[in-house]
């Protein structure tokens, strides 16, 4: 009887000490509003009448008819001097655009920086060779400067042809394997639909150091399947040796025009939005 007597006692002194906390920290419920957020509102944008259609904020950079936003790559100046705008001199039939191998690659007009992308290329149903020499082009998500200097998604034809993986459609060159296959047959349109983050670089003016800040990201879509989720680039495509940043601020969109000897590739519906 004394034990029970004594730990009825302490309960009730315990109780007598924590009713006044209670009474001074009362807990209340949470609301939803508490939570809700009202601004900024989304700016809004129309789609396109079927998802590969470009949006009402969309730049159009190849709708079938013409080469009015591209120029000629192969006419870029040095580096620190303006570009040479030469017109693109790749061909233009029946709403598709497709490489003139003789003329070299092509760029866009205006630089981007970090962007969403949509475009659709063909492989010829006749292609011919194997490897890399079967339907070799490629998209500069960044054209950096002179020749083949950028970051690089491969356009291949993958279908039933053996190469180093890391090369095949669908891959950053030389840095990024895709995480599958998609790809249609010879003769059938393949989409790239791609989310390109710019790498950030430190400082600036004329003392800026221009070291890495941000790698480049990329997203990327082909044929409706993720083969490049979110991917860090660890620098520019390299044809040889590890690949490496050089401080850029934003710059065009390239079609690649390579030196394989297999049927040029084709392309039709592109457009770029900006994103912040």
């Amino acid at each position: 009887m004394r034990i029970q007597a004594t730990v009825l006692i302490v309960l009730t002194t315990l109780l007598a000490i924590c009713a006044p906390l209670s009474a001074q920290q009362p807990v209340t419920a949470a609301k939803p509003e508490d939570t809700e957020v009202w601004e900024p509102v989304p700016k809004a944008v129309t789609p396109g009448a079927h998802d590969a259609a470009p949006p009402s904020d969309a730049i159009v950079l190849f709708d079938g008819k013409n080469l009015d936003e591209w120029v000629s790559a192969a006419a870029v100046m040095d580096k620190d001097k303006e570009k040479d705008k030469t017109p693109a001199q790749w061909s233009v039939a029946n709403g598709v655009l497709t490489v003139n191998k003789s003329v070299g690659s092509i760029e866009t007009k205006r630089p981007f920086r970090n962007y969403q992308l949509h475009l659709e290329w063909k492989i010829p149903e006749n292609i011919t060779g194997d490897g890399q020499a079967r339907g070799n082009s490629g998209v500069f998500l960044a054209s950096t400067g002179p020749g083949d200097a950028g970051y690089e998604l491969q356009i291949l034809d993958s279908y039933n042809n053996t190469t180093y993986v890391n090369g095949q459609a669908g891959s950053i060159y030389e840095q990024g394997i895709p995480l599958a296959n998609p790809i249609r047959k010879p003769g059938e349109w393949q989409t790239y639909d791609v989310v390109w983050t710019a790498p950030v670089f430190n400082g600036e003016g004329p003392n800026a150091d221009g070291s890495l800040k941000t790698p480049a990201y990329v997203t990327v879509f082909f044929n409706g399947v993720l083969v490049q989720n979110h991917f860090e680039l660890k620098g520019e495509t390299l044809y040889r040796g590890q690949p490496f940043y050089r401080k850029f601020d934003s710059a065009p969109i390239k079609l690649q025009a390579h030196g394989d000897k297999s049927e040029p590739i084709s392309f039709r519906n592109i457009w770029v939005r900006e994103l912040n």
